[in-house]
């Protein structure tokens, strides 16, 4: 994997106006983007990167491409996700929000065959603070350091990037893995690669209540993950007697035992507590968290 800002960098769906609003951003922040596809377009230039009908066309003439970041409409994703892996590009970021599931099912199955990365649907994507930002993420609520940030919620991920950030807690990584039912990358798989990442020292997991990816994560966390990690999950408000999780959730619990309560906050919470994970009650506790499995003090420090 290559989040690097020598990242070689596509946008499809680059006049779409989300990718034309954060190509701009991403660009300023130092993301090699080296070219842009919205059919129609090919020809044009906006911000100085080319644009092209396709993605095979884009390759022909600025070479080998690494990463796309996907702004187009949800009913032309899986169009435009194929064309990328159709490329060879194993790094494809979904920021489109809404896709139908059945085409991320479809999606998936053609990425678990050639072994791309999918990050998403609606995902803001992956910063790796100072050096590249690949997505939506506000970078002004980022700075470089140890501490590797993975969300299912956006929103969440920045709002504790910030309150890191302001206790003087720098981050590697923040990357969201999608809001939507179905996603491609999961907390395992980032766990994996911020447990292996030199720069990473300490993980902070953000959760929600709905599914069983927190249940999951934090059995892997458990048997699997060497560096410290703390947790935290929203929703612990909503109203009870809801079930947020869905079957497959639910009969996956009983047979791992985790109980019929799958989905909930305290069903995620007990998962993490089990595992020795230590759980913030609210997003301003995580700084203190990360200092005490740091052995830092735990005074909060002003603004950078």
């Amino acid at each position: 994997m290559n989040f690097t800002p020598n990242n070689r960098v596509l946008i499809q769906g680059i006049v779409d106006p989300l990718g034309s609003t954060y190509t701009p951003l991403m660009q300023a922040y130092g993301t090699n983007i080296v070219a842009g596809v919205s059919p129609g377009y090919g020809g044009k230039v906006f911000h100085g990167i080319p644009i092209f009908d396709l993605v095979e066309m884009a390759q022909m003439v600025v070479g080998e491409i690494d990463t796309t970041i996907i702004f187009v409409q949800p009913f032309a994703a899986l169009d435009a996700a194929l064309e990328a892996i159709a490329a060879g590009i194993r790094q494809i970021i979904l920021i489109t929000e809404g896709m139908p599931p059945q085409d991320v099912v479809r999606l998936l199955r053609k990425a678990e065959a050639t072994e791309t990365l999918i990050v998403g649907p609606n995902s803001p994507g992956i910063i790796v603070p100072g050096q590249v930002l690949l997505g939506i993420h506000p970078s002004e609520f980022y700075t470089p350091g140890s501490v590797g940030l993975i969300s299912r919620s956006g929103t969440l991920t920045y709002e504790i990037a910030r309150e890191l950030t302001l206790a003087g807690l720098g981050q590697s990584m923040g990357v969201c893995i999608g809001g939507d039912a179905i996603v491609g990358s999961s907390f395992p798989q980032w766990l994996e690669i911020l447990d292996e990442d030199d720069n990473t020292e300490v993980i902070v997991l953000v959760g929600e209540i709905g599914g069983d990816s927190e249940e999951s994560a934090a059995h892997y966390i458990a048997e699997a993950i060497d560096k410290p990690v703390i947790a935290y999950v929203a929703g612990r408000t909503a109203p009870k007697g809801r079930r947020m999780g869905h079957a497959g959730a639910i009969i996956a619990s009983q047979i791992s035992e985790l109980g019929t309560e799958i989905g909930t906050a305290n069903s995620k919470v007990t998962a993490f507590e089990r595992a020795k994970i230590p759980v913030a009650n609210y997003p301003s506790q995580i700084p203190t968290l990360v200092k005490k499995s740091l052995r830092l003090p735990s005074r909060r420090q002003s603004s950078p």
